[in-house]
C-alpha cells in the first residue's frame, strides 16, 4: 500500500531507577543503541511511491487525480516483487486537471498578495481511477517518498498541507475516511451528499455542489416538461447510488413514478447487458443517467449496437458535457440530452499553459510520455514495451490536438480545481503571522490551524467567482441546464438553456430560458411525451391500478353531479355537472308554468269551468222566476255559482313562478273558497231537509231556518276558515323552497306549506264539512218529490269526497310539479262534479224541459218521471 516503514532512534529516559530491573534494562538499550548506531539512522523498508509530478516548495499541497482509466491486468504471483503501478488508458481530462493545479500554484507563486514570500510546491499522483492507489497516494503524501531519511525527518510533519482530490466520490471517501484526520481532501469533483456529514467527514472540503441539490434539481426538471414515467440507471457506487436514492425520494414528491431503476458498473459487462434490455423493454421514453463518465462511455457503447433510439436521456454533471462523449455517431443517440452542470469560467493563461507540455520537458516521467504516445498516436522512445510503431518526430504540436486536453469548452471542472487551489493557498495566507522571518517555518501550518482557516474563507477569484463553504465544507450550488444541440458547424454544443441556484428563495431557484431546444435524437420538435398513462379525457377520473404506481391508471367516468379536476369532486347544490362532465351549471329549475303543455291543458279547464260556470248563472239568473230555480232556494244556488266561480278561478294561482305572495294566496284561496261552496252546499242539503220536516202537522221549523239563518250558517261555517288560515299566515306561513330531494339534476320550485298542522287543518275542515254535506243529503235522497235536489247533492258530495280521498296519496307521492298538477286536478274534478251534479239537471228542465218547469209538477201534482 506504499506505506513508509522507519526505525526510530531511542531516546533515553531522563528518570532514574532504581532497581536492578530498571538498570538491566538500560545496560540492554545501551547495547542495542550501539548496534543501530552502525547503520543509517532512517532507512524505508520497501519502494517508495513516486508521484507522477511534483516539485518541491516551502509548503507543498498534494494532489490526487486518475490520470488512467483503469489499473493494468498483472496480478502479483508472490515470487517477484510485484510493480507499484500499472495503469492503462490514459484520461485526457483528468491529465488536464493536474495541469490546472500545477498552473494555479505557479500562479499564486508570482503574485505578491497571496503568500508573499512564500512558494508553494505539488506532489501529484496518479490513481488509475482505483480505491487501492487512491488510499496508497494519500499515504505517500502524508510520509513522503525519499529514499534515504535523516533524524530530523523522522519526526516531521506530514508532507503536504492539503490534498487536492480525487475526482470520484468512492475514491474520494477511502481518501477522507484514511487521511481526514492528518490531512484536509479537498475535492474537485466529488458530489456525493453522503460526504456532507461532518461526523464522519470532518475536514472534508469540496468546490463542487453535493448531489442533495442536483438531485432535487433533477427531479424539479422532470416535472418541468411533464415527465411523470421515466426510467432510472446508476453507476454501481456511493456516487450513483446515493444520488439516485436522493433523486427518487425528490421525484416522489413532485409526482414523479420511476418505471425501473438499474445499476452497473464498467466492470460488469453481463451487468450492462442486462441493464440496456430493461432499458430497451421499458416504456419510458425519459431516462436519468446518475452515471460517472467511464460507466456512461460503457452504457452509450451498447446503446449504438443494438440501436436504441428515441430516448431523452437527463444527465448529471459527471457526463453532461463530457466532449469525448459528443461524436456524430453518439448524436443519434444522446442528441438531445439535458441536465445540469456546474458553472465555469475562462481562466486567463490556462490554455497556453497546458499547451507547452512536451516529453522533453519531463525526460523521466512516464506519465508524460503515455499522455504523448496516446495523444499523438505514436512512440516516444525506442521500447518494446510501447504500444506504438510509429515513432514520433518531435515536431508534434498540441496546438493542432483535438480532445478533451485541449478543449477550451472543458472549463467546468478545471475551474473547480483551480478554485481548490487557491481555497488552500488563501487559507494559508491568513496564517502568515505565524510564519518566522527566515527558515521555512512550515511547522506553524498545523492541520488543525489549516482547517479552521478553510472554514473562514471568503474571496473573490480574478474572474469574478466568490469562493466560500458552508457548515458542511459545500460551496454555494449553482448549476446550468445544458442541452445538446448541433452547431452551425455540426459540431456537438453544449447550450445553456437554464440555470438552478440553491441560494435563490423558494420557487426562484429553477429557471428554463425561452429558447429553442433539442429533444430525443435532436430533433427540434416538441418534447417527448413519458407517461405510464395519457392524461384522462374531461368527465373522468384516475383510477390507479392495483399493483402499479400511481402514475398508471385508468380513467373512470365521473358519477353524475360531479366533474373532474384531478379528482371527481361534486357540485354545490345548486349545480350539476354538464354533459362532459367538466363544468358545473345550475340545475334545471323546475315548477308548473303557464308555457308547458300541462299547465296550458289546466289552464284551459279551469277558464272552461269558470265561463261554465257563470254561463249556469246567466241562466238561472234568466230564469230566476220559475219554479224550479225559485224552488231550489235561489240565493244559494247563486251563492254557490259564486264560490264555485272562486274555485275554478283559485286553480290558476298554482300555475307560475311560485313567491311569496303566490304560495300564501293558492292555499288559504283554495281553503277560503272550498269552505264557501261546501257550505252553500250543506245549506241547500239542509233547506231541503227543514222543507220536508216543514210539512209535517203542526211543524213551524221553516221559521227557524229561513234566508236570514241560512246566510248566517254559511258565514258562520265559511268564518272558521278562514280564522284557521288567519292563524296558520300568522305563525308558520306558506314559503317558496328550492327542493332538490327528488331530483339530483333538477331544483323543484314549489311552495312549501310552512305549518303541516294549518296545511291539514283546512284541509280537514273541508272534509268535515263535506261528510256532514254527504250524510244529510244521503239521508235525504228517498225523500217524496218529483225533483229531489238531495239527490244530486249525495251524488256530488259521494264524487267530492272520492277525489280528496284519492287526492291525498297522489299529493304525498307526486314529485315536483306534478304535486301541484294533482292538486289543481282535484280542484277542478271536484268542482266540476259540484257544478254538473246541482245544476246541470235543471238547466236541462229550464232549457230542454220547460214542460216540468211549473209548479204543478214541483209540488208534485204530475206523474212522477225519472230524469
Amino acid at each position: 500500500m506504499g506505506h513508509q516503514s522507519v526505525i526510530r532512534h531511542p531516546k533515553q529516559d531522563s528518570n532514574p531507577r532504581p532497581t536492578r530491573e530498571l538498570d538491566l534494562l538500560a545496560l540492554l538499550a545501551l547495547g542495542a543503541y550501539s548496534v543501530i548506531a552502525q547503520s543509517p539512522g532512517c532507512q524505508l523498508l520497501g519502494t517508495a511511491v513516486m508521484p507522477s509530478f511534483s516539485q518541491e516548495g516551502q509548503i507543498n499541497l498534494g494532489g490526487v487525480f486518475s490520470l488512467h482509466e483503469k489499473p493494468g491486468y498483472s496480478q502479483n504471483l508472490f515470487t517477484v516483487k510485484p510493480k507499484t503501478k500499472d495503469c492503462q488508458g490514459l484520461d485526457f481530462r483528468q491529465f488536464l486537471l493536474a495541469q490546472t493545479m500545477i498552473f494555479a500554484i505557479e500562479e499564486i507563486n508570482n503574485r505578491t498578495d497571496i503568500l508573499p514570500g512564500v512558494t508553494l510546491g505539488y506532489k501529484i499522483y496518479d490513481t488509475c481511477a482505483s480505491v487501492t492507489f487512491s488510499v496508497q497516494s494519500a499515504m505517500a503524501l502524508m510520509n513522503g517518498y525519499e529514499e534515504m531519511l535523516t533524524d530530523t525527518s523522522c519526526s516531521r510533519p506530514a508532507a503536504v498541507k492539503a490534498i487536492i482530490g480525487e475526482s470520484g466520490s468512492t475514491n474520494t471517501i477511502a481518501i477522507a475516511a484514511s487521511v481526514g484526520l492528518f490531512q484536509i481532501p479537498i475535492s474537485h469533483f466529488a458530489t456525493c451528499a453522503c460526504l456532507s456529514d461532518r461526523k464522519e467527514y470532518p475536514t472534508f472540503f469540496r468546490t463542487i455542489p453535493s448531489d442533495y441539490y442536483q438531485s432535487r434539481a433533477l427531479a424539479q426538471l422532470v416535472k418541468h416538461f411533464g415527465w411523470t414515467w421515466v426510467g432510472a440507471v446508476r453507476s454501481d457506487n456511493d456516487y450513483g447510488n446515493n444520488g439516485m436514492a436522493t433523486f427518487v425520494e425528490a421525484a416522489k414528491q413532485e409526482g414523479i413514478c420511476i418505471e425501473f431503476s438499474v445499476k452497473f458498473h464498467r466492470t460488469e459487462p453481463e451487468k450492462l447487458l442486462k441493464v440496456v434490455d430493461i432499458i430497451k423493454r421499458g416504456t419510458a421514453k425519459v431516462v436519468v443517467a446518475f452515471v460517472d463518465i467511464l460507466e456512461m462511455n460503457s452504457l452509450l457503447e451498447q446503446l449504438t449496437v443494438q440501436n436504441i433510439t428515441g430516448l431523452q436521456l437527463i444527465g448529471t454533471e459527471a457526463w453532461i458535457t463530457g466532449t469525448n462523449l459528443a461524436t456524430p455517431s453518439s448524436y443519434r443517440i444522446l442528441g438531445g440530452s439535458i441536465g445540469f452542470a456546474v458553472t465555469g469560467t475562462k481562466i486567463n493563461g490556462l490554455k497556453e499553459f497546458v499547451l507547452k507540455l512536451h516529453p522533453s520537458n519531463h525526460p523521466n516521467n512516464s506519465d508524460v510520455k503515455d499522455f504523448w504516445e496516446a495523444a499523438f498516436q505514436c512512440s516516444v522512445t525506442k521500447e518494446t514495451s510501447s504500444n506504438y510503431k510509429t515513432p514520433c518526430t518531435g515536431s508534434e504540436s498540441l496546438t493542432e490536438l483535438k480532445n478533451q486536453y485541449t478543449d477550451e469548452s472543458e472549463i467546468r471542472i478545471t475551474n473547480n480545481v483551480y478554485k481548490a487551489v487557491y481555497a488552500v493557498a488563501y487559507s494559508l495566507h491568513s496564517q502568515l503571522e505565524c510564519m518566522p522571518q527566515k527558515g521555512c517555518g512550515c511547522s506553524c501550518f498545523s492541520p488543525t490551524s489549516v482547517l479552521d482557516a478553510l472554514k473562514k474563507v471568503n474571496f473573490t477569484l480574478r474572474t469574478g467567482e466568490r469562493v466560500f463553504f458552508d457548515g458542511n465544507g459545500d460551496p454555494a450550488a449553482k448549476y446550468e441546464v445544458v442541452n445538446w444541440q448541433l452547431g452551425p458547424n455540426g459540431a456537438v454544443e453544449f447550450k445553456a438553456v437554464g440555470y438552478y441556484d440553491a441560494t435563490l428563495p423558494p420557487g426562484q431557484q429553477f429557471v428554463m430560458s425561452p429558447v429553442d431546444m433539442a429533444w430525443a435524437g435532436g430533433q427540434k420538435q416538441v418534447s417527448p411525451t413519458s407517461v405510464c398513462s395519457e392524461s384522462c379525457p374531461s368527465g373522468t377520473r384516475k383510477a390507479v391500478r392495483r399493483g402499479k404506481p400511481v402514475c398508471c391508471y385508468d380513467c373512470v367516468p365521473c358519477a353524475e353531479g360531479e366533474i373532474n379536476s384531478n379528482d371527481c369532486i361534486p357540485c354545490d347544490l345548486e349545480y350539476w355537472s354538464n354533459e362532459k362532465r367538466d363544468r358545473c351549471v345550475l340545475k334545471t329549475v323546475e315548477f308548473l308554468s303557464f308555457e308547458e303543455v300541462m299547465g296550458i291543458v289546466l289552464v284551459i279547464f279551469s277558464l272552461f269551468g269558470t265561463c261554465l260556470t257563470v254561463l249556469v248563472a246567466v241562466v238561472f239568473l234568466a230564469h230566476k222566476n220559475t219554479p224550479i230555480v225559485r224552488a231550489n232556494n235561489s240565493e244559494l244556488s247563486f251563492l254557490l255559482l259564486f264560490s264555485l266561480t272562486l274555485c275554478f278561478l283559485c286553480s290558476l294561482t298554482f300555475i307560475g313562478r311560485p313567491s311569496q305572495w303566490s304560495c300564501m294566496l293558492r292555499h288559504t284561496a283554495f281553503g277560503v273558497t272550498f269552505v264557501l261552496c261546501i257550505s252553500c252546499v250543506l245549506g241547500k242539503t239542509i233547506v231541503v231537509l227543514m222543507a220536508f220536516r216543514a210539512t209535517l202537522p203542526g211543524s213551524n221549523v221553516m221559521k227557524w231556518f229561513g234566508p236570514p239563518q241560512q246566510r248566517l250558517t254559511v258565514l258562520a261555517f265559511t268564518l272558521i276558515q278562514v280564522l284557521i288560515c288567519v292563524l296558520w299566515l300568522t305563525f308558520s306561513p306558506p314559503f317558496p323552497n328550492k327542493n332538490m330531494k327528488y331530483y339530483k339534476d333538477k331544483v323543484i320550485l314549489e311552495c312549501d306549506v310552512g305549518s303541516a298542522v294549518g296545511f291539514w287543518a283546512v284541509l280537514g275542515y273541508i272534509g268535515l264539512l263535506s261528510l256532514m254535506c254527504f250524510v244529510l243529503a244521503f239521508l235525504a235522497r228517498k225523500l217524496p218529490d218529483n225533483f229531489n235536489e238531495a239527490k244530486f247533492i249525495a251524488f256530488s258530495m259521494l264524487i267530492f269526497c272520492a277525489v280528496w280521498i284519492t287526492f291525498i296519496p297522489a299529493y304525498v307521492s307526486s314529485p315536483g310539479k306534478l304535486t301541484v298538477a294533482v292538486e289543481i286536478f282535484a280542484i277542478l274534478a271536484s268542482s266540476f262534479g259540484l257544478l254538473f251534479c246541482i245544476f246541470v239537471p235543471k238547466c236541462y228542465i229550464v232549457l230542454l224541459k220547460p214542460e216540468l218547469n211549473s209548479r204543478k209538477h214541483v209540488m208534485g201534482k204530475m206523474p212522477k218521471k225519472s230524469l
